[in-house]
């Protein structure tokens, strides 16, 4: 009797590894020469991340710091979905992030689609914010998982596999 055998794609990240990226980030916009002055603040909550600075150039310079951190804590740049940047009071800008966290529908019939169509006896069910993906064969799941590890540079969020049964 063969048994049935799945992995979860999921879209998520360490929100602590986060934390920490954000709190280098934040020491070092505090000591470099060109960022000292401008009085910025970078909040954090569990779904987004709230940029405030002097102006449109040190906004630039705050991002480029903050995703050099995330890389370097192994995150993936694709959490981030980064806002249209804002005036705020005193000639302020301001930059919402939204962090990206779980596969939403679209993007999840989107996978299935493309696993049906490379592999026909392959079943992926969408279950909530994540994917299972079963066979009775584990060298199709594995093949299942180097193609999209191929195929993640086209979609726009971060995938990772678990639950390996």
């Amino acid at each position: 009797m063969a048994t049935e055998n799945s992995f979860d794609i999921v879209s998520d990240f360490d929100h602590q590894e986060l934390v920490n990226a954000v709190d280098q980030a934040l020491r070092e916009i505090q000591t470099r020469y060109d960022l000292k002055d401008t009085k910025t603040t970078l909040e954090l909550t569990k779904t987004e991340l709230t940029i405030t600075t002097a102006n449109e150039l040190a906004l630039g310079s705050i991002r480029d710091v903050l995703q050099t951190k995330t890389l370097r804590r192994q995150l993936s740049l694709k959490i981030f979905d980064f806002g249209p940047p804002s005036d705020v009071s005193g000639a302020r800008m301001r930059q919402v992030v939204t962090l990206r966290k779980g596969i939403d529908s679209d993007a999840a019939k989107k996978i299935a689609k493309l696993v049906r169509d490379q592999f026909p006896k392959i079943q992926p069910r969408i279950q909530g914010d994540t994917l299972r993906v079963s066979s009775k064969n584990r060298d199709d799941l594995q093949a299942v998982i180097a193609f999209l590890r191929e195929q993640e540079e086209s979609l726009d969020l971060p995938l990772q596999f678990t639950n390996y049964r």
